[in-house]
Formats: structure tokens, sequence, C-alpha cells
């Protein structure tokens, strides 16, 4: 069983990184990684690679900065091209993003089977380019593993039945492999970060319907720097977001506002796991957020992991209002949710690597 897996953005590689491991298991399965290049800065790639000892990509694009359309576009040239070169039995996506869309179009273009990992999720905003990139890849899809039992009853709800596998969350291992990681390497001195010794406020801000929309972006910025004031606030900024914020010449060396650069897994692990509330619109970190059981706050008006919010761990918060930010930010330092477990038992990837190999 030859299969090509595409990455190209940061919650990519912490999936792969323990899909791979499981897969390697097997002697039956041979893995080549395609890395598209949609994330091209070091610290938002390599880094990756590097920490969590994911096996190098063999082939690597060059794709970055560019429209949609320009960049979906290149990279199905580019896996067009490792497609028709090895002649893979399978196609392996994961999530939402460009890459997952190009990888899964350009395998069925030629009629190779393609698996999506974290298939049946759906936030119903369809002016979110992830959107149309799940759904799209999901419905081409011939093996759809889900992360939780709402995403495959979502997919019936589509139509979608015939090999669809609740397998649990990926993520949810890489959170329990990772983090025993983090803490053996933070005990030993070897963090690259520094965690504050006080409570402080972790924020990530680069989803596109924040970052492209300026107003949202001052809103969201002043709320933080407002927040800044009362509670230390740390922020790894994506680049997307450092460009953006220049745009509307947001005043770096004045903000109370502690930036820094984009940290690996292990580092957002200890940042995460030791402050004292989330604030993101990231899709994963929010998951993270729980894994480590601190609450969050998530700057979108909606949300894929539906029953974070339904727990009481997440709150949503659109962000179009400055004082709505502060207030829900303020007051949900200390909430704690309902116990849950939706994300299976930290085995998803073992799980996954086994269907695959049966193939």
């Amino acid at each position: 069983m030859k299969i090509l897996t595409i990455l190209g953005a940061r919650p990519q590689f912490i999936k792969a990184a323990v899909v791979s491991k499981s897969l390697i298991q097997y002697s039956s399965v041979e893995e080549r990684i395609l890395h598209t290049g949609q994330h091209f800065d070091s610290n938002m790639s390599d880094v990756f690679f590097n920490e969590m000892k994911i096996p190098r990509p063999y082939y690597r694009l060059q794709n970055s900065g560019s429209t949609h359309a320009q960049m979906t576009g290149r990279m199905m040239e580019g896996i067009e091209n490792a497609l028709l070169e090895w002649k893979p039995d399978l196609v392996l996506v994961y999530g939402d993003t460009n890459s997952t869309l190009a990888g899964a179009i350009a395998a069925a273009k030629m009629q190779i089977d393609i698996a999506h990992i974290e298939a049946g999720l759906r936030s119903f905003n369809r002016n979110m380019p992830e959107e149309i990139n799940r759904i799209l890849t999901d419905h081409i899809s011939k093996h759809l593993f889900a992360p939780t039992s709402g995403a495959v009853d979502q997919l019936a709800r589509e139509g979608i039945v015939d090999r669809v596998y609740n397998v649990g969350d990926v993520m949810y291992d890489a959170a329990i492999c990772f983090g025993e990681i983090a803490n053996s390497r933070k005990a030993k001195g070897e963090s690259v970060v520094e965690v504050p010794s006080g409570p402080y406020i972790l924020a990530t801000i680069h989803r596109a319907e924040n970052t492209d929309d300026l107003e949202r972006l001052r809103v969201i910025f002043g709320a933080l720097a407002k927040v800044s004031m009362q509670c230390n606030v740390i922020c790894p900024i994506h680049p997307r977001t450092r460009k953006a914020l220049s745009a509307i010449d947001f005043d770096f060396a004045s903000s109370k506002v502690e930036f820094i650069d984009p940290v690996g897994y292990l580092d957002m692990i200890m940042l995460e796991s030791n402050s004292s509330l989330i604030v993101t619109d990231s899709g994963g970190v929010q998951k993270e957020a729980y894994f480590h059981k601190v609450p969050c706050v998530v700057l979108r008006d909606q949300t894929e992991w539906v029953e974070l919010i339904s727990a009481g761990w997440n709150i949503l918060c659109s962000a179009l209002d400055q004082e709505e930010i502060v207030t829900s930010i303020i007051t949900s330092i200390g909430r704690k949710g309902k116990e849950i477990s939706p994300y299976g038992s930290g085995n998803a990837s073992q799980i996954i690597a086994e269907h695959l190999s049966r193939l």
C-alpha cells in the first residue's frame, strides 16, 4: 500500500506526527509526505518536523502568498506531478485547508482513492474557505475518518454513510503524546519559550475572516490591549496577522500585549496548559484548550467544535464589539465546563493506521 500524505499547515503537521508514527509500524504500508508550502515560515513549518520527528517531506512545493484560487491551482499541479511520478494507491488528507482540497481534487481526477482525516466537521458558514474545502473533500473521499459521533451524523445527513468511521480525534492523541514530552523537556530546562510565573492570557489570531476584515482586526486587538491593562496577554503572532496589523498602523511598541514569534508545538503546549485563559480563532487551538482544561473564548461567529460550547468549556464571541470581547474574556477566566469525553480514547491514529494497512 503506497500512501501519499498531503500536508501544508501547522495543524496538519501535528496530526501527521501521530498518524505517521502509527503507519510506520506496518511493513505493508509505504508513506511519502508532500509538503505543499502553504505555511512557508520556518517557525510555522520546519520546526514541527524537527521537534515532532515527522518523516521529512519527499516532495516540497512552493505555493504561499497568493489568492486562494492561485494557491490551490498551483498545489494541484505540483501534487499531480507527484501522483504521476510515484503512482500511490491512496492519497491521505487532513482537515480543511487549501492543501486538503488540492490533494483531494488532484487524486479524484486521477481516480486515486482519498482518505480524509477529520471528516464531517461543519461550521455552516460557507463564507469561510475552510467550510468549502471540507465539504468538497468529504464528498469525493472514499474513506472518511470522523473525530466525533456528531461528525458521523452530519455526514449521514449529507447522504454519506459508506466507509465512514468514528475513530476519535488524532489531535487528542497528539495532546497526550507530546504533552508528556513537553513536560519532560520543561523539567530538563530545554524549553525555548519562557512561561510566565504569574497568570496570563494566551491569544492567537490568524483566521482570514478576522485578519482580512480590518475593522474586526481593530476591534479584536483593541480589546486585547484593554484586557492587557488588567492581565498579561501573550500573543504568538502569525505572519498573516503581523502583515494585517501593519496595514492598520497598529502600534506594536506601545502595546502592553506581548507579541512573540510563532512557536513550535511543544512550546505551544506549555503556553496553553499554563495559561489562565485562551483567546483564539483557531480551530485546533480552541480544542487544545479543552485538552488542557483551560477555558477558551473563540472569536468567531461559528465553530465546528460545538460540543465544547454545549459543555461550557468554550464560548463564542463575535469580533464586532470591543466591549463584548473584553467582558467575555474577563468573565471567562477560571470558568470550568462539564466533564465530557467526545474525542475517543487517545488511540485514533492507531485505529486509522490499522484500517489503512488492511486496504
